[in-house]
This record gives structure tokens, C-alpha cells and sequence, in this order.
């Protein structure tokens, strides 16, 4: 008799059990993607004004996940630009489904949403003019730097400044184009951002040449997409996706076509997170 409850307990649960953002998509035909237009290689904007990048292309692999699971002839893709102040309120009020862009993983972020499995990892560094080079984050001392206000990269530099005993002067901007515009004017001496979005930008705009990346870093940043928080069910349509294409080893086109043009090749650590996040799929056993 015990086991006849519990039986008719999960049958009662798994008949409820239901997935606000997947009837959203399906009641709509569409699937919202948030997406920065500024965080190359990750998000952007191409030449014809079309979202694009690593980050957007992984999220077309878990549309493609999503449409086969709700069994619909055809999803349309709808890419909804966000800013670093709206970005999480964005997922979390539902006005999209899943952000795409670089995304650092942290456990108060984890408050308002919800994370896939890692998809990238990087560090912060620091952009210079080669004429007035800042080598390592230590050279900052005495100098000027600017950075994103409300972003892990931020917060994590002040911190290390603090740890360290860094004497710098620290300019919050409101987006990595203002910092970018006042490193090339002259306002500032560095710019201090996740490195992989340091070198996207160089490769997008400037001529490398004429800037210096600093050797170390000041923080280290899991990347992942942004989900409703609550939501288990897209959440396990994402995470299976990914781990079917770290599995498959399509993460090696993937990264050759967003990062090796700009002679980037993937760390132990990125190599190691494909590794682990490839995991298996037991329901794919009969």
C-alpha cells in the first residue's frame, strides 16, 4: 500500500509539474534571446546589424533543443538587445527567455536567475595603449582605469586593488564602447575588463598593434546563460544541448570560428571545463 501512495505521489507531481518559460514559448512560437550588442566575440551586432557570436550561436543550438522537445513545426527567434542594468531583470521578469552574451556565473547572481552549465572561462585584464603600456595589473599604480560599472569585472577589481595595495584611480563607466572611447582620448591610461572581451574588441575595431594586454589577471569569471530561476525544465533542455555539444566535440568548430582568427587557443582550464561539463545523458541508453 505504501509504495501504490508513493507511486500515485509522483504520477500527481509529474502531471503538474509544468515549465512557466517552455509554455511561454510554445503560446508565443517564439523563443526570446537576450543578447549584449557590444561583447565580442560572444554578442554583437555584425556588419549587417544581425546578433551574433559564440554565445548566440550555442543558444541557436538549445532553440533548435527547445523546438524539438515541444514537437513544433516551426520556432521563430526573436533577439531582444539588453544592457548591463536590465540584462538579469530582463530573465527573471520573463521579458526573455535565455541571455546570451558573456555572462560571469556567481552565487549572489544566482538570487534573481539561474545558470546552464559553464560555456566559457576567462579572466580580467587590462587594455592599454602600447605607447603608454600597463604590462601587469600592479603597473596600474598611480594610474587611472576604467571599467563597467555593475559587473563582476568591477567588483573584482576593486577588490584586488584593495588586496593588493594598489594606489589607482577607478573611473565606472556605463559601457565597454565609453571605456574604450576615453583609453583612445587619452582620459584614462587602462581599461580593465574580462580579457576575452579586451581581445574581441581589438579584433572587432582597432589594430592590436596599438595596444598592450596586461600578462596577469585580476579575477577569474565561469561564463554561462542566464535562465529563469525556478525553472528546472528549460533548464535541463539547455544544460542537455550543451553537454551534447561539448560531447560530440563541436566546441572545437565553435571556438575555432569566434576565437582562433585573434591567435587565442583554449587554456588547461577551458579545456578542462569541456571536459567536465560534457556530461552524459543516460536517457540515451536503452
Amino acid at each position: 500500500m505504501k509504495k501504490l501512495l508513493l507511486a500515485g505521489l509522483w504520477l500527481a507531481l509529474s502531471a503538474t509539474a509544468s515549465s512557466a518559460t517552455l509554455d511561454r514559448i510554445k503560446d508565443r512560437g517564439e523563443i526570446r534571446i537576450g543578447y549584449r550588442p557590444a561583447t565580442e566575440p560572444f554578442s554583437f551586432e555584425n556588419d549587417q546589424g544581425q546578433p551574433a557570436g559564440y554565445s548566440i550561436e550555442l543558444c541557436q543550438r538549445i532553440a533548435a533543443a527547445v523546438k524539438d522537445e515541444l514537437k513544433l513545426k516551426e520556432l521563430k527567434i526573436n533577439y531582444v538587445p539588453v544592457s548591463v542594468k536590465d540584462r538579469f531583470s530582463s530573465v527573471a521578469k520573463g521579458n526573455v527567455d535565455i541571455l546570451c552574451a558573456a555572462t560571469t556565473i556567481t552565487l549572489s547572481r544566482m538570487e534573481m536567475v539561474d545558470f546552464t552549465l559553464m560555456t566559457f572561462t576567462t579572466g580580467g585584464g587590462v587594455l592599454s595603449l602600447a605607447t603608454k603600456p600597463v604590462t601587469t595589473v600592479s603597473d596600474l599604480t598611480g594610474k587611472t582605469v576604467a571599467v563597467v560599472s555593475e559587473t563582476t569585472g568591477a567588483a573584482a577589481l576593486k577588490s584586488y586593488l584593495s588586496d593588493s595595495f594598489i594606489d589607482a584611480t577607478v573611473k565606472n563607466v556605463k559601457s565597454s564602447e565609453e571605456a574604450r572611447q576615453m583609453l583612445d582620448r587619452g582620459e584614462v591610461d587602462a581599461w580593465a575588463d574580462d580579457q576575452i572581451v579586451l581581445i574581441g574588441q581589438l579584433m572587432r575595431e582597432g589594430n592590436p598593434r596599438d595596444y598592450t594586454i596586461s600578462q596577469d589577471l585580476f579575477s577569474y569569471e565561469p561564463y554561462g546563460l542566464a535562465v529563469a530561476r525556478g525553472d528546472p525544465e528549460f533548464r535541463l533542455i539547455a544544460d542537455r544541448a550543451l553537454a551534447r555539444i561539448y560531447r560530440s566535440g563541436q566546441f572545437k568548430a565553435l571556438f575555432e570560428k569566434w576565437f582562433a582568427r585573434s591567435g587565442i587557443r583554449p587554456s588547461p582550464i577551458l579545456q578542462a571545463m569541456y571536459t567536465l561539463q560534457a556530461l552524459p545523458d543516460l536517457s540515451l541508453i536503452h
